[in-house]
């Protein structure tokens, strides 16, 4: 009897997450993760590599899209059995996978629309890669699992969760198999999140194992000081008061909402900013938030103090929970300067489109982006400087002030990750880096095989290797 370990997604890339272990019979997958990246979206639509019947299992690191965004097109095409994530897990993908397939419900009809209008006939149908319908048919199937309760998700397998730090809930998970009377541990990493963030744990670091899977989005950078975020943000919070206008900040659902609000609450708490208004004007940020509120076992002890002091790190006098459009609409009717927090974090969507409407051509309004802006987007157009935008179908001059905050991952960097790894008392049999760019993954490989000598590979996409 062998195991084996193949590469489904994330393997010279940084999304679709997709692991498979497989032993005398026995099929488990780690991750069903959703391409982003714009050449990889085909991958989507393909037919699984491995039949989606024959898994008994599959395990989740955490609730990202990336990571979970194609169960559902899983479930329909023939799994049927359990999905073990950690219970946090299970109520932030309830909320992110309704809310992508939405999406994908929304877009296929503008599709189907626009080549009406145009009189064109497109190269692949204008259907949904999954529906709201597909969505409710996968949520039955999440199992949740505590942190470090060990289930069995296929013959011959045995499974642990433990706090990666990187998102509310999010895992890394150690598999066990048995092989010829032998234990064999794998370790999949998930995203490792960093030490000292607010309101989570610090990552878990393991002493020992056979296989390790390691992440490297940031495998060949180093992150800013994130000690510097309070003063940056104040900074800006209170200059941005002074010259009468609205500070307005697009924002990623998952963690980054939740992390800014920290932080505007320690501020205000310390009375270093004004007591401003602030909104948080995205649904699907304050249906995450709401799960924060009942996972306070979760949090760090800095943050559990906060609490015990009759607060909580995500509310405070001021803060506005925007769900409904008419909410959204009256913020921009305010005259006094206001906070407002808004998804899509790229702005390639979602609610900050209005709000960028009505602030950026306004020279005392900031625009303060958070996060990543990938190629392409109106949020890195406006980042690298733009002087023109076209927002909702009309041009707008970029007046107000563009900053960034920089800090805020929630991913570890280089050095972090080769902290992560420095737990391991004894060399593993093989390090496999994945979940990075190519240039990224392979620096981080070098650094990691410099610095330990330890056997290292970045494995390609479809890669399969017997675990001995």
């Amino acid at each position: 009897m062998e195991t084996k370990l193949a590469f489904l997604g994330a393997a010279q890339n940084v999304t679709g997450s997709s692991y498979l272990l497989e032993s005398d019979g026995s099929r488990i997958l780690v991750d069903c993760g959703l391409y982003q990246e714009r050449d990889l979206k085909p991958r989507n639509w393909d037919a699984f590599p491995v039949a989606p019947d024959s898994l008994d299992a599959v395990l989740l690191t955490h609730a990202h899209l990336d990571h979970c965004g194609l169960l559902p097109k899983l479930v329909r095409e023939g799994f049927d059995g359990p999905i073990y994530c950690t219970p946090a897990t299970a109520d932030i993908a309830r909320i992110v996978l309704l809310d992508s397939a939405k999406i994908q419900e929304e877009d296929a009809a503008y599709k189907k629309k626009r080549h009406k209008r145009e009189g064109r006939t497109p190269p692949h149908p204008e259907q949904p890669l999954y529906t709201l319908e597909d969505v409710e048919a996968c949520l039955p199937r999440l199992s949740p699992v505590e942190y470090e309760q060990t289930v069995r998700p296929a013959p011959g397998f045995e499974a642990d969760f433990h706090d990666a730090g990187h998102i509310l809930g999010s895992a890394m998970i150690r598999v066990a198999s048995a092989r010829n009377h032998e234990r064999r541990t794998v370790i999949f990493s998930g995203d490792v999140g960093r030490w000292n963030t607010p309101i989570l744990q610090d990552p878990t670091v393991f002493d020992e194992a056979d296989y390790v899977l390691v992440e490297s989005t940031y495998g060949n950078r180093l992150h800013k000081d994130r000690d510097g975020i309070p003063e940056r943000l104040s900074r800006i919070v209170n200059e941005t008061r002074k010259a009468g206008g609205n500070i307005v900040i697009p924002s990623f659902a998952v963690e980054r909402a939740q992390e800014l609000l920290y932080h505007l609450n320690e501020l205000l708490d310390a009375d270093r900013i004004p007591h401003l208004a602030v909104f948080l004007d995205s649904p699907m940020a304050v249906k995450v938030t709401e799960v924060f509120r009942n996972h306070l076992e979760l949090f760090d002890e800095e943050s559990r103090a906060l609490i015990r002091r009759g607060g909580h790190p995500c509310d405070f006098p001021g803060l506005t929970m925007c769900r409904s459009v008419d909410e959204s609409k009256a913020i921009n009717r305010i005259r006094r300067t206001v906070i407002v927090i808004a998804g899509s974090g790229m702005c390639v969507g979602g609610r900050i489109k209005h709000h960028l409407v009505n602030n950026i051509e306004r020279p005392e309004s900031t625009v303060l982006f958070v996060g990543y802006q990938a190629s392409g987007t109106l949020g890195r157009i406006i980042l690298e400087g733009a002087e023109e935008v076209r927002i909702l179908g009309r041009k707008h001059a970029v007046q107000a002030r563009i900053e960034k905050l920089n800090g805020l991952s929630a991913h570890a960097d280089r050095d972090e990750l080769m902290r992560w790894l420095s737990g391991l008392k004894r060399a593993p049999r093989h390090v496999f880096v994945t979940h990075g760019e190519p240039e990224s993954a392979a620096a981080f490989a070098a650094t990691v095989e410099q610095q330990t000598g330890w056997k290292v590979t970045v494995p390609s996409y479809r890669d399969e290797t017997v675990l001995e």
